[in-house]
């Protein structure tokens, strides 16, 4: 081989090694529990502005499919837990379901929505659910599945099932020691037969962030792919990041119930940007180039080594205000983009070290703000604010949170905008027992933002649980006494 040709046929090479997983592979976590969403059209636009290929949905919202059609977006579709139990007693319901949210929208071509996989329920295996859907997925799934063969769409769109991270255990955080949750073991193992034979991945949820957040053992170097000096060693293997010491655990799950080989596909992960300690855009984008160079470099884990995942799904592209918060008050602020589509930091989706796109022409309510008069008796103040906040998101004021700085009765302006912004900005909305007042003034402070809400025209159904009324007080009591 000539010279000149045998050096341009190794640098060819290295760039296919270095773009084995492209940018293709990831996607992103699209969800609607927001009380203002951005209108669908202008999502898919911010989705095909920074190359985003592949988005998971959490339901079939049809508008949301109307605005993919023609983007040529790889799609997961998602059903409801809520529909698990109709779905597994019924091939009638399951035909009907895949008539009304799959053949009508799919195409293989760009002229439709490109329908990749069909997800039975959100992470419906999740412990704090018990047995609420654990009986029904499996049948569910089989129901989509002859609904799918009967449109001849069996081998285009793939039946899979989203875990949640506790579907999977270790003794001692130890990936060797691996295994499911006894309680699913039967469950699985019927899961597991069920996705092998129809050739479709095992999707499941990693969190670094939770790890941190929850285990002593896990530090936040070790979270975020920095070299560490304290590696997690298991018999000969060493690990240097969690997310390879969760993923080997899953593998060897996988593994002690006769399934080595699977393909596994990370369908969420990600890293908070407020309401915590360490939520902050700064670290989220420390982890996201860790997490998008460690699985771009191949370099696999100790147990599959050069084998990465073969698509991860970032959770999540933008923040929602009306997500459970039982977990944390971070649950709101997991997005890449802020609630109006802005980018927080970057990320690159195949752009390189081009800023991300923010969303464009986005149509915001006036700018005013609902601050406390501080010419009034506010003795009452923070009772107001706690009842506002029972309502608005004021996850901000968390402790470690963006605003969490803010004294009184900063805080208390800041529960009221919330409320006021919730609800368009009316002006009942603004009275608080007259202590409201409304500005024209941004009264923002350092990073702690008042926002000023969007305008929509379309109010999707909440995807995020609600908490109860007794468990809202009680989170919110707790900013106010912090």
């Amino acid at each position: 081989m000539p010279p000149n040709l045998c050096l341009l046929f190794l640098l060819v090479a290295a760039t296919i090694s270095t773009l084995g997983f492209s940018s293709e592979a990831i996607g992103v976590n699209w969800g609607t529990a927001a009380s203002h969403p951005l209108s669908p059209p202008k999502v898919v636009q911010l989705l095909k502005s920074n190359n985003i290929t592949r988005v998971r949905l959490f339901d079939s919202n049809p508008l949301v499919l109307q605005a993919l059609s023609g983007s040529n977006i790889g799609v997961t579709v998602g059903i409801r837990n809520s529909l698990l139990r109709r779905l597994n007693s019924s091939r009638k319901a399951a035909e009907n379901w895949v008539h009304d949210n799959v053949t009508r929208y799919f195409s293989s071509d760009s002229s439709g929505v490109r329908i990749e996989y069909v997800a039975i329920g959100d992470e419906p295996f999740q412990q704090s659910f018990g047995e609420q859907f654990r009986p029904f997925v499996v049948g569910a799934a089989m129901n989509i599945q002859t609904a799918l063969s009967r449109v001849n769409l069996a081998s285009d769109v793939k039946v899979v099932v989203p875990c949640s991270e506790d579907t999977f255990q270790s003794k001692s955080n130890l990936p060797s020691k691996g295994h499911f949750r006894p309680d699913l073991n039967k469950t699985m193992i019927e899961l597991l037969t069920f996705l092998s034979k129809h050739h479709s991945p095992f999707l499941v949820t990693i969190s670094p962030f939770m790890s941190f957040h929850q285990d002593k053992n896990i530090s936040l170097d070790f979270a975020l792919f920095k070299e560490t000096i304290s590696p997690h060693n298991d018999s000969y293997r060493t690990y240097r990041n969690s997310f390879d010491l969760s993923y080997d655990t899953i593998v060897t799950a996988l593994s002690t119930v006769g399934f080595p080989e699977m393909d596994i596909i990370i369908a969420r992960i990600g890293w908070p940007t407020d309401g915590s300690a360490n939520a902050t855009s700064i670290v989220a984008e420390t982890f996201m180039k860790g997490l998008i160079d460690h699985i771009r470099s191949r370099s696999g884990t100790p147990l599959r080594p050069h084998n990465p995942p073969s698509e991860i799904y970032i959770f999540s592209l933008l923040d929602e205000d009306q997500i459970s918060i039982t977990s944390g008050n971070f649950e709101r602020h997991w997005g890449v983009f802020t609630f109006d589509g802005q980018a927080k930091y970057h990320a690159d989706f195949g752009q390189g070290l081009k800023k991300l796109v923010n969303a464009q022409n986005v149509e915001y309510l006036p700018q005013k703000w609902c601050v406390v008069n501080n010419n009034m008796d506010l003795s009452n103040a923070t009772v107001t604010a706690v009842d506002a906040c029972s309502d608005a998101d004021c996850t901000a004021l968390s402790a470690g949170g963006s605003c969490y700085g803010l004294s009184w009765p900063g805080n208390i302006s800041y529960a009221y905008n919330s409320y006021y912004q919730q609800h368009d900005q009316t002006a009942f909305s603004c009275n608080f027992g007259g202590l409201g007042l409304i500005t024209t003034v941004d009264p923002s402070v350092g990073n702690c933002r008042f926002i000023v809400q969007i305008q929509t025209s379309h109010r999707e159904s909440i995807s995020g649980a609600n908490l109860s009324p007794c468990m809202i007080m009680v989170s919110v009591m707790a900013l106010f006494l912090l």
